[in-house]
């Protein structure tokens, strides 16, 4: 199976149109336009029944300690988690592109809807989610896509990976607010095929992608 966009090439630098977060000069970010990427799929083996996708960023701190903090830095040594940017199930087997934007377009305060989803599927939450949750201008439910986001003053280029995943049901079982993780759950012993592509993003002047 194959998985490819038009916004950017595997491995290389994301443009900052598909950001949750740009660079700015007076005051380190500023929101950007977090517009979700094309995609295109073929060759799905013989069975798929549905897709699902997941977006996800392997390089986050795992401690927040140092975190956009002034005269301070995570040190590029630090120990690493993951952040989920986007889940997305039950995709029907006829589909096979998904339209850039079609998923977001703009920073939406305290998240878009769901679970439904353009195409016929199912959005999770993303960890957004959780990372706003006690911000009063911009806690909820973070739906679909959001775009990277990471500490402007991290040492470490952060890479986030697309991965699309041909399975043999037509519909997961999964709570109605479900996350990545519970969705990876529910594809155990479902998957057929995957495949994926990844970018690279950093909103640190210091350093180089």
């Amino acid at each position: 199976m194959k998985l490819s966009t038009t916004a950017f090439v595997d491995a290389a630098a994301i443009p900052h149109e598909f950001a949750f977060c740009k660079p700015d000069a007076s005051s380190h970010v500023a929101l950007s336009t977090n517009l979700s990427p094309d995609l295109m799929w073929a060759d799905a083996p013989t069975g798929t029944e549905s897709f699902a996708l997941i977006c996800h960023d392997p390089d986050v701190p795992s401690s927040g300690d140092d975190v956009n903090k002034e005269g301070r830095s995570v040190p590029a040594t630090l120990p690493r988690v993951d952040f989920f940017h986007w889940v997305l199930i039950d995709l029907p087997r006829s589909a096979s592109a998904i339209a850039r934007g079609a998923h977001s377009n703009g920073v939406t305060p305290r998240g878009k809807s769901g679970p439904s989803a353009p195409g016929g599927g199912r959005h999770g939450i993303n960890d957004y989610t959780a990372w706003f949750a006690s911000d009063g201008q911009m806690s909820g439910d973070y739906y679909g896509y959001d775009g990277p986001c990471p500490p402007w003053n991290d040492e470490l280029v952060h890479r986030y990976t697309f991965t699309l995943y041909a399975l043999d049901v037509t519909r997961l079982e999964v709570p109605a607010r479900f996350t990545a993780t519970e969705a990876r759950n529910a594809m155990r012993g479902h998957v057929l095929a995957e495949a994926s592509f990844s970018g690279r993003y950093t909103l640190n002047p210091r350093v180089s992608l």
